[in-house]
């Protein structure tokens, strides 16, 4: 399982560092999907209200099918200027420029006729006169591509550039398309009405500064802003990377590196308040529709060409884009790609992926497929979020690219690799658990065959006398037969019982509990198996006396502690086993039990760990060949508790057990002699001929431990 872990790490980590450059690189293609990701959001947010103290005065099919083609003469402008000035507007942005003078203005139609008219009406000079008298921002168009400029606008605004870094950040034009000089003269002051569309030709953005020959010039509506709150000074705070807000009075204006601002739209077209140019020039609003009012002079008719594309509206008027810019900067909503966007992004990129990679380490690949697929809608909530609710606009497309590319990869690896670990489970534990544990080592996966230490119970049986059973058989093919009848239950027992058979060695079984899965009880399962099979070996007794095939008997140790368990071996050929003294200790008491006469054999860690009651006898503290170390061994007799008759003999041997552990060696020898004359158990002639021995040769036991020179 760690191997996998580490593999998906590492997928991960390369898939987020490729997407990191590929974010570097800033690929215009994949980009334009990141755009994509802005306006759906937008589209799931939905509109909100518009500012109601913003007002556009729109030049619509009405107004040119009653006032005439465009452009109008200057004098039906000024006359809707002269009444929005009446009706107390606040102040009126221009999104178009007046470029060239009005050709039908009477003094222009008499002096091209060579008459001299005094009183000649001059269209542009009244005009002129209008917006003088008016709260009127001009607007122009700065030239980004040809090096034309017509007249140079006057900037009215002082900028303060603090803390610039070096390099120049605001965009440069070549030229500027200002209005006629005797317009340009008689406003206030003027504005650009630039802004560039992204690569799919959606606006999202508008910049609010320009530079020209050095000079910096204000956007129309940052200097609509400057003008109605009666500010001169425009402050650019920079940072290391570029611009991060404007500030005029007390108003902040947050912008990308570039000084631009990422428009917070609040709907389609038509959105906000639209009034007819045609009802203003007819008189048909009232002052309660004007007064105070920002106005913004545009036009949404079709034919003018002033249409654009935003994230909710693909054909919407131009001046409704500057109307958003100007509701984003009075009520202060904006929405900023910060000037660290780029770091940001860079470890957005990697922290989801990777986090991604650490999800799907864990558990099926499927339920991991759905979970890292919440994480990934989880994410879309958080960016959706920061947006809309801190302002914060952050890049979608390359966390979610790299976080779909690593659920793909992951999710094929994870499959790949448990498909290889169920074949690897069944190859190593098909013949060695019961089916139900076998699937439930695939299903969870959390099989590590790598080396570890745990505690376990090892169990070691075997036949007594096998090898003159076998030397009775004529073929091999009989004494196979034969071994088979015995091993098959044997094995179907400790496999019912949640063990897991390590070998078999000639007509020995090697089988341990508590791992690979973990067994509670694992103690109580192996003696539990121990005992079911002296049950199943005595009807198999049974069947083969009736074929005249000889008898088995057989030994069983039990021990209880650490191993070293996984996998081991060569390069070429390995296994999934148990090593440690525990196993060889386990093995040493299996062998003992031939010397006791006992048919199971337990130490006392593994009688330690039982929970359920057992009819259980001290056998004898001995240390083993190769120990130092004294073991304390018991037989068991079975299940539950001793009844009153065995109690009087259990209570008999306790007593003499005493007297030859304290070395009361006569005491002892006359209380073993009427347990064997009585039971005639070969454990009780053991102890009668051992102390009958000792008494005999004068040997004394420290502290009543007998050592085994053999194994």
């Amino acid at each position: 399982m760690k191997q996998i872990k580490y593999i998906n790490f590492y997928i991960a980590l390369v898939i987020a560092v490729s997407f990191i450059f590929l974010y570097t690189a800033n690929i215009p293609s994949i980009q334009k999907f990141n755009n994509n990701f802005i306006d759906m959001y937008f589209n799931i947010r939905g509109e909100v209200p518009a500012s109601q103290d913003i007002i556009i005065v729109d030049v619509d099919e009405p107004s040119l099918s009653k006032l005439g083609h465009w452009p109008w003469r200057r004098d039906k402008i000024a006359a809707i200027v002269d009444k929005l000035t009446k009706l107390g507007v606040g102040v009126i942005g221009f999104d178009m420029v007046f470029a060239e003078e009005d050709e039908s203005s009477l003094k222009k139609v008499a002096a091209s006729l060579g008459w001299d008219i005094k009183d000649a009406r001059d269209y542009d000079r009244e005009f002129a006169q209008s917006i003088a008298n008016s709260p009127s921002i001009l607007g122009y168009t700065l030239n980004m591509e040809q090096n034309f400029t017509n007249y140079y606008p006057n900037v009215n605004a002082l900028f303060i550039e603090k803390n610039k870094p070096k390099g120049e950040f605001i965009p440069t034009a070549k030229g500027v398309t200002a209005n006629i000089k005797v317009l340009q003269e008689s406003a206030y002051s003027s504005g650009s009405f630039n802004m560039f569309p992204d690569a799919d030709g959606v606006v999202r953005s508008v910049p609010m500064l320009f530079k020209l020959d050095g000079t910096i010039y204000p956007s129309l509506t940052l200097e609509m802003i400057r003008v109605a709150l009666g500010a001169q000074i425009v402050t650019i705070e920079y940072d290391d990377l570029g611009i991060n807000y404007l500030k005029i009075g007390d108003l902040h204006i947050p912008t990308d590196k570039n000084g631009r601002i990422f428009v917070d739209y609040a709907g389609a077209k038509k959105h906000y308040h639209y009034i007819s140019a045609l009802d203003i020039y007819e008189d048909k609003v009232t002052q309660k529709d004007i007064e105070g009012k920002i106005v913004l002079f545009g036009t949404s008719a079709p034919g003018l060409l002033d249409l654009r594309a935003i994230p909710f509206d693909q054909t919407i008027p131009g001046v409704e884009i500057h109307a958003n810019v100007l509701d984003n900067i009075l009520h202060q909503h904006f929405l900023q790609e910060p000037s660290n966007a780029v770091g940001v992004n860079i470890l957005l990129i990697a922290g989801s992926t990777l986090m991604i990679g650490v999800l799907l380490s864990f558990s099926s690949p499927w339920m991991l497929l759905l979970l890292s697929l919440s994480f990934l809608g989880a994410f879309h909530l958080l960016l959706y979020n920061l947006m809309f609710e801190y302002g914060i606009v952050l890049n979608i497309i390359y966390p979610t690219l790299s976080m779909l590319v690593t659920i793909g990869a992951l999710f094929f690896s994870n499959l790949f690799y448990q498909s290889s670990q169920k074949e690897r489970i069944l190859g190593k534990f098909a013949k060695k658990v019961s089916p139900a544990v076998a699937e439930t080592l695939i299903k969870s996966g959390n099989v590590d065959f790598e080396a570890d230490e745990k505690e376990v119970t090892v169990f070691f049986s075997d036949v007594r006398d096998f090898t003159s059973i076998s030397e009775g058989f004529s073929s091999a093919h009989a004494l196979i037969d034969y071994l088979n009848s015995y091993m098959s239950p044997m094995s179907e027992i400790i496999i019912k019982n949640e063990g897991t058979i390590d070998k078999y060695i000639g007509d020995a079984i090697m089988a341990y509990w508590n791992a690979p899965l973990q067994v509670a009880d694992h103690a109580d399962k192996a003696l539990i198996s121990a005992l079911r099979q002296l049950e199943a070996l005595a009807v198999l007794n049974q069947a083969l006396k009736q074929d005249a095939l000889p008898q088995i008997r057989i030994g069983i140790g039990i021990h209880t502690g650490a191993v070293v368990v996984g996998e081991m071996g060569s390069d070429n050929r390995s296994d999934y086993t148990i090593i440690g003294d525990t196993v060889n200790l386990g093995s040493r008491i299996e062998g003992l039990c031939k010397s006791y006469g006992v048919s199971i054999m337990i130490s006392e860690d593994t009688k330690n760990r039982l929970q359920q009651r057992y009819k259980i006898r001290e056998v004898d503290s001995v240390q083993v060949k190769g120990k130092k170390k004294a073991v304390k061994l018991y037989m068991v007799l079975g299940f539950g508790s001793f009844d009153q008759k065995e109690m009087i003999r259990e209570t008999l041997y306790i007593r003499a057990l005493e007297h030859y552990k304290a070395a009361r060696y006569e005491e002892a020898k006359e209380l073993f002699a009427i347990l064997q004359e009585s039971y005639h158990d070969r454990l009780f002639r053991l102890y009668h001929d051992r102390c009958k021995k000792f008494l005999k040769e004068g040997i004394t036991l420290g502290n009543g431990v007998f050592k085994h020179v053999e194994k």
